[in-house]
């Protein structure tokens, strides 16, 4: 027809092929299920015959089982067929197929190849796993930082005020023999002489008698105390020679401790001694009491020293002049001990005499001394433990020494001139001590003395809030230390509080002033805290 279309031109050709082709070809069986040539169908129309489908191969070329659809993609989770291999026999059962990976999956439902492994997606896919893990240690690592607890503040002097140096130099008149220590209550020792060695004390032994009986019985200034009897060895005892003795006692009769004390340090009685001892411990000699004698002795640092008996007559009692001097420090804190060792004399009720110290020359010398000691015997020589004054500005330090081992050339019974050198050569220590002792401002109000160091890095400057005046001789070297107020040292406060001690010298009379903030003391910041390694 003049109009036809052209689509129904070419339906018309392809069913004239096909007419071809079953008029040259046998009749199959079609394998869409029908026949290819039935009698009793009616006619097909032409519409119905364009529209189905006409195999253009042979006939005897198998067909799929189940044939894949033209237009379809590959089927879910099954790997695409090699269409060039030969297809299974229908009897034959196709294995079920393995499941992809995830990434060959997600290409077949997309009919999208998998993208080929790269470095940079190798470096972008770990970078995306690692930051987040990363971001998260870090949050971790800032929130401990900065909810630890602070370091304890610390308090630290500046490197111009670890010390103070009196100006001058100051040379003290030693003798050429023995051994001897000197030092200034508050400023520290002034020095040493000789070799610092175990000698015999002599009576300077009775110094530690006193210190222990004072310590097991304490006394306050002044005040008599219990009653002590005499026995009978004291009287006995008091009627030896070659030694110092308290004569005239009887049996029965009862002093004080206060007066006992006395006759133990004025005229240095060594029966006293043996007998105070033996009333301290209740037992019948005095070997429990020297016990106690060498427990005070190492618990006063006196290392050097052993006791063998309460008087020091025993040759086997030896102690150094450094160790004496710590013994001088710590029995001059009894007010009981400090107003008897004055004395040049003293009258007792009960004695047939008064008794006399032999110190006597020394306290009426005009040099302020006052005590402590003497001792001598032949093991010994001379002997000497002394403590004397003087007024410096507003303050009046107490000055202590010792010489042991003081020896003249030639004969010397019992010591007795030995005992006279010894006293010669304190006294001009002790003159050149007095007259070379002066005070000093070390360090004045408002000055820069350390600061406070958080432990993170910041420092809160110190000041001192007043002069801070030291008292030595020429020459002496003064350590500086600063100590909290009483209480830990705070992590914030304002300028101007007090918030630590400066000390001077050495001992708990050492000079002090409050230090106070000359800024603001801040907590550290939150950086610091952060960054902070310790």
């Amino acid at each position: 027809m003049a109009d036809q279309s052209p689509d129904e031109g070419s339906k018309q050709k392809i069913d004239a092929e096909a007419t071809n082709v079953e008029a040259e070809e046998p009749t199959e069986p079609d394998t869409s299920g029908g026949t290819a040539d039935t009698p009793d169908a009616p006619p097909e129309s032409d519409s119905e015959r364009t529209s189905e489908f006409v195999a253009l191969k042979p006939v005897d070329v198998p067909v799929l089982k189940s044939p894949r659809p033209v237009t379809a993609g590959p089927a879910l989770g099954a790997r695409p067929k090699d269409e060039s291999a030969e297809s299974p026999t229908p009897e034959a059962e196709e294995p079920a197929p393995a499941p992809l990976p995830p990434l060959d999956l997600l290409a077949e439902l997309t009919n999208t190849p998998k993208p080929p492994e790269t470095p940079a997606r190798t470096i972008t896919r770990r970078f995306k796993i690692w930051v987040p893990i990363v971001l998260l240690l870090a949050l971790v690592f800032v929130i401990v930082q900065a909810v630890r607890p602070l370091p304890t503040p610390a308090l630290k002097l500046g490197a111009d005020t670890s010390s103070y140096t009196f100006d001058g130099r100051f040379g003290l008149p030693w003798p050429a023999k023995g051994q001897g220590a000197v030092q200034v209550q508050g400023s520290g020792s002034l020095g040493t002489f000789g070799e610092q060695k175990p000698v015999p004390t002599a009576s300077v032994a009775k110094v530690m008698t006193a210190y222990v009986l004072l310590k097991d019985h304490p006394l306050k200034k002044d005040e008599a105390g219990p009653t002590i009897e005499v026995d009978e060895k004291a009287v006995r005892e008091g009627e030896a020679k070659d030694e110092s003795r308290i004569e005239g006692l009887t049996a029965g009769a009862k002093f004080s401790q206060q007066d006992m004390l006395k006759m133990l340090m004025i005229p240095s009685g060594n029966n006293i001694a043996r007998l105070l001892a033996r009333w301290d411990t209740g037992n019948g000699d005095e070997t429990a009491f020297v016990a106690k004698m060498n427990e005070a002795a190492k618990a006063l640092g006196m290392n050097d020293t052993t006791y063998t008996d309460p008087s020091g007559l025993d040759a086997k009692t030896v102690s150094t002049a450094v160790d004496q001097l710590k013994l001088a420090e710590a029995v001059m804190k009894f007010d009981a001990f400090r107003p008897i060792v004055a004395l040049p004399n003293a009258t007792i009720k009960g004695l047939p005499q008064p008794i006399n110290n032999n110190n006597d020359n020394l306290l009426l010398a005009g040099l302020s001394i006052k005590g402590i000691k003497t001792g001598s015997n032949t093991a010994a020589g001379g002997a000497l433990m002394w403590a004397a004054y003087k007024t410096v500005g507003d303050r009046t330090p107490l000055i202590l020494g010792t010489m042991l081992d003081q020896r003249v050339d030639g004969p010397d019974p019992n010591g007795g001139n030995s005992l006279t050198l010894v006293k010669e050569n304190s006294k001009k220590v002790i003159a050149a001590v007095r007259d070379a002792l002066t005070s000093a401002v070390a360090v004045r109000k408002g000055q820069v003395v350390g600061y406070v160091d958080d432990g993170l890095g910041g420092r809160t400057p110190l000041v001192a809030t007043r002069d801070l005046k030291a008292i030595g001789v020429p020459g002496q070297r003064l350590p500086l230390r600063l100590t909290d107020s009483g209480k830990p040292v705070p992590h914030s406060a304002g300028a101007g509080e007090v918030v630590a001690t400066l000390t001077i010298g050495t001992g708990p009379d050492a000079p002090t002033v409050p230090v106070a903030l000359q800024k603001d003391l801040r907590e550290p910041s939150f950086g610091s805290k952060v960054t902070r390694l310790g």
